[in-house]
């Protein structure tokens, strides 16, 4: 280290290390400048105008008469019971959606992680397109092809009709599982394979394998996974867009919150309903969080414990 002495009065150390993280720390915020200020232009602001909207009654074709209301559009959403069941909706379509995808895309994962399966590089290929292919065409080609079974099948041999919208959730949930799979198959494939060979020579089958070995070292993919899958299930999928029309979306909450805005031009009820709904998934996000000490694996938990 460089020693100097100003004016005999003290002395200053400083450190070349000191020094250099500064310069590596002001490299790295250069580089992360455009997300910074991305997020604060496209993200922070909006989110912050969505509140000051929410407390107003602003009308899109008419801002002219905008007046202050306080909490009244939030008292309006307690009364509201279509924007109640719209959001028990996503609850609801939660709870269907998201296990039926942590299953298929687990029972992916574990079929790819077996030596005996060829092609692998080509097969997860195809698997992950599905989820960037635009959910907008995949929701036309399903409604077409329902229609054309209607006519060529149920029809013809006078069977019940089939129900369109029942079989439209768990499709379009398990034709986007191309993000989680991906995850959940890379946390697999870095599970030890001493592991695995050590519980073999005890004694313990596939099955028991999976359970206590596999399912636990891979449950902070899981748990990641279960967030993003929360998120996309209330609408606003920030991380995974998958590509919905703004009239439509398989999240009821969010349906409501776009006819309120595009069709009703009530903006400012419409951020009301968009806090409300970012207030209950965060709430559930926290619960989460809560609960990952009692189920989640984290390895350097273990690392901490020992030294």
């Amino acid at each position: 280290m460089d020693v100097t002495q100003q004016e005999g009065k003290q002395l200053e150390i400083r450190s070349p290390k000191g020094t250099r993280l500064q310069q590596e720390a002001r490299i790295g915020l250069l580089f992360l400048s455009p997300w910074l200020i991305g997020f604060v232009l496209l993200k922070a602001l909006p989110i912050i105008a969505a509140f000051v909207f929410s407390l107003t009654n602003f009308k899109m074709l008419s801002p002219g008469d905008t007046k202050f209301i306080g909490l009244e559009n939030y008292i309006h959403f307690f009364k509201d019971t279509a924007a109640g069941s719209s959001l028990f909706g996503s609850l609801g379509y939660f709870l269907l959606t998201v296990p039926l995808e942590m299953v298929v895309a687990l029972a992916l994962a574990a079929v790819f992680t077996s030596p005996r399966l060829k092609n692998k590089r080509t097969s997860r290929t195809l698997i992950f397109m599905t989820s960037i292919i635009p959910a907008t065409s995949i929701f036309f080609i399903f409604i077409g092809s329902l229609e054309y079974a209607q006519r060529l099948i149920v029809q013809r041999f006078d069977l019940p009709p089939i129900d369109g919208f029942g079989l439209l959730l768990p499709f379009m949930a398990l034709w986007s599982i191309g993000p989680g799979f991906m995850i959940i198959l890379g946390a697999m494939e870095s599970v030890p394979h001493e592991i695995y060979e050590a519980a073999r020579v005890d004694g313990a089958g596939p099955w028991a394998r999976f359970v206590f070995i596999t399912l636990p070292m891979i449950s902070p993919a899981i748990f990641f996974t279960l967030v993003v899958n929360l998120t996309g299930a209330f609408g606003g999928a920030v991380l995974l867009d998958r590509g919905y029309i703004l009239n439509f979306s398989l999240s009821p909450m969010e349906s409501y919150i776009n006819n309120m805005m595009f069709r009703d031009g009530n903006l400012g009820y419409a951020s009301t309903l968009a806090w409300v709904t970012f207030t209950v998934m965060m709430t559930l996000t926290v619960l989460l969080f809560r609960s990952a000490n009692r189920w989640v694996y984290f390895p350097e938990d273990d690392e901490v414990a020992n030294v």
